[in-house]
């Protein structure tokens, strides 16, 4: 057969709004170019509102820095780019440094932004991105875990030093807990034995209970603020929402007692785009520096956490997956030539759980 060159593929020309999104059979069809990078045939992805910041041109300049560091495609641009960063498939083709995976495995694995993403027939992944799918899922349940399951198990494990062994009894407040980090991250904490408080809208509130949280708060019946207050302290809070929330959910942590706030909203990124990257790093140094030492004299940890990709992560979700603990949160399916309807359902907000594409129909 002849050798593959172009492939089906939804790409971005421009940064904008919908409109921008164009499918196209001549996507250059990945290569392999590290012995540590392995082919992924995508059977099916899913969005996250990452990919409408990023179609929109959110951290465009600190994503270009990490795609091309030393400037050296002179000319070139990110474009055609695709979006999408979650992927469940079958490995098509290994590089010659990896021996962990063979052709014909079916894998898991969440793809960094800086590198084309999974709305695509073929995705290319480093060996250390991916991880064997769990057995109990299909490809559509599995693309609805990695981005999300890799960015709560970064705030909450890597950045919040929460672990198996030492959540037992510990009160945990997830503040946005109806969205894709948040069901990820409220399954778990009660993995790990915790006592979880969630918040969310009220007509989420029976599927945040069936994952498990003890109590469930309504933001929208009420002061959120005034609600938390009546409740005792929590060791540990987990922020999807941003905004003025910060401003008093840190007088809700047990003083002195290393209790912690993990933020998932930086302006990082921002300050990039706005100010360059130097000085988009200086000012979130500065930021993050003077927000850590203000909280750590009121007794409390602030900290900023980031997805990151990691294969031997996934392997740790995969087996509470397979052992029952944890299950997909999916809101709606999509076939693949509905990637741009797909785009619009999450742009509309209030999603419980996620926006999956089915790639190939076979599932």
């Amino acid at each position: 057969p002849r050798a593959r060159t172009a492939m089906p593929s939804w790409v971005i020309d421009r940064y904008g709004s919908n409109e921008v999104l164009r499918f196209t059979r001549d996507m250059m069809f990945p290569i392999i170019h590290f012995p540590n990078e392995v082919i992924i045939k995508v059977h099916a992805a899913s969005l996250n509102p990452i990919d409408l910041s990023m179609r929109s041109g959110y951290g465009a300049t600190a994503l270009n820095m990490k795609r091309d560091p030393l400037k050296l495609k002179a000319g070139e641009t990110e474009f055609p780019l695709t979006l999408g960063r979650d992927v469940s498939g079958v490995v098509m083709e290994c590089g010659l440094g990896v021996s962990y995976f063979k052709p014909g495995d079916e894998v898991w694995a969440a793809i960094p932004p800086w590198k084309q993403g999974t709305l695509s027939e073929f995705v290319v992944a480093s060996g250390n991105e991916v991880s064997f799918k769990p057995k109990c899922l299909s490809h559509t349940e599995a693309a609805a875990l990695p981005y999300v399951g890799l960015t709560a198990w970064s705030a909450l494990n890597q950045v919040g030093g929460l672990n198996q062994s030492n959540c037992s009894g510990k009160r945990v407040l997830i503040l946005g807990a109806s969205g894709g980090v948040g069901t990820f991250a409220v399954q778990l904490m009660k993995a790990w034995d915790a006592h979880v408080t969630a918040v969310c809208s009220h007509d989420a509130s029976t599927l945040v209970k069936k994952l498990g949280a003890d109590d469930v708060i309504d933001y929208k019946s009420g002061s959120l603020e005034e609600q938390l207050k009546t409740l005792p302290l929590f060791d540990f809070i987990l922020d999807n929402v941003g905004g003025s929330t910060e401003k008093w959910a840190l007088d809700l942590l047990k003083k002195w007692s290393g209790a912690t706030y993990v933020t998932l909203v930086t302006p990082f990124l921002i300050n990039m785009d706005k100010l360059g990257v130097a000085d988009g790093m200086l000012q979130t140094g500065v930021t993050v520096g003077s927000k850590t030492l203000k909280h750590l004299l009121k007794g409390v940890h602030y900290r900023w956490a980031f997805f990151m990709p990691s294969g031997p992560s996934l392997d740790e979700i995969a087996e509470l997956v397979d052992s029952g603990k944890i299950q997909p949160v999916i809101d709606e399916v999509f076939s693949f030539s509905e990637v741009p309807k797909a785009f619009l359902k999450l742009e509309g907000g209030h999603a419980r759980g996620k926006t999956v594409i089915n790639v190939i129909n076979r599932q």
